[in-house]
């Protein structure tokens, strides 16, 4: 089987879909690469044709499943909601059809836009097999590739007093959970992982600024197996690990996002994954 540096899926200028082996995080729109029709072809070695990247698409074996979300997951994020840590990671899910692709423009509802519309960079990673009950020890043996993610959010919804303090509702918008530009393997993103930054910018401006692993409080490999407890975690989970300082709605004044604002999340050795929100149906004022 064909293991993978940095894996992209892409479209063609006809529409057709591949993966294909990429040389960095920056795969090159308009350049021909060996091409896969599925990922299990890649892995085989089987089918491989030609193809043209026109478009880049979230890099991602299945797109079916849900995906898995984690809160408070970083000291200064905390600290800046004046919310106490848990013992646990807090887990919930977005539907599949939360996904949207590198490069994408996000289309955001007048309901979403007049609800607190606002940013989350997160580290990303995905699963590689179907797993229950695991350890954290066991739980790197699971984990296929990293990436990044944007977990947009509708913050009005995390009110108590609108939803209860749930988190599903505000945040689970078509098109809310933006993931690429590619998926990078374990042993490439370790030599990475322990200075890893991630930088968040709107429109050129740094929002969000953070060295990973002395800002996140549970690991990648401590969230999934606490995931995993008395759960089946399919194969090719995608899973956002929370985000640090820098959210709109605790600036001071507070810096929502509004219509044309490009949002790019930035993380060493995975790139930089870029989105544009829309307000197609424009924006009733904030409450």
């Amino acid at each position: 089987m064909i293991s993978f540096q940095y894996l992209c899926r892409f479209q063609t200028e006809n529409g057709e879909d591949f993966f294909a082996k990429c040389a960095s995080v920056k795969p090159t729109i308009g350049s021909s690469v060996e091409a896969y029709p599925t990922y299990e072809d890649l892995l085989n070695g089987q089918n491989a044709t030609t193809a043209t990247i026109s478009k880049l698409l979230s890099p991602l074996p299945q797109t079916r499943s849900s995906i898995y979300c984690v809160g408070l997951n970083y000291w200064s994020h905390a600290k800046e909601a004046s919310l106490n840590v848990p013992a646990n990671p807090p887990v919930w899910t977005k539907p599949p059809a939360a996904l949207a692709s590198p490069n994408e423009i996000i289309p955001i509802s007048r309901f979403c836009a007049s609800h607190l519309p606002d940013w989350e960079g997160e580290l990303v990673f995905v699963t590689s097999r179907e797993c229950r009950d695991i350890t954290s020890e066991q739980a790197s043996e699971y984990i296929l590739g990293y990436t990044i993610g944007n977990d947009l959010s509708c913050r009005f919804f995390q009110l108590p007093e609108q939803s209860g303090g749930q988190f599903f509702y505000a945040k689970a918008f078509d098109k809310f959970a933006p993931v690429g530009p590619v998926l990078v393997s374990p042993s490439v993103f370790a030599k990475e992982r322990t200075s890893a930054t991630l930088v968040t910018r709107v429109n050129g401006k740094v929002k969000q600024d953070t060295v990973i692993e002395k800002d996140m409080i549970y690991s990648p490999e401590r969230v999934l197996s606490w995931m995993s407890q008395s759960t089946t975690i399919p194969a090719y989970t995608v899973v956002m690990t929370g985000t640090p300082a820098g959210v709109g709605v605790f600036q001071k004044p507070r810096q929502l996002l509004k219509d044309g604002d490009q949002v790019e999340v930035e993380i060493s050795g995975l790139g930089t994954l870029k989105n544009v929100v829309r307000f197609e149906e424009g924006q009733d004022s904030i409450m």
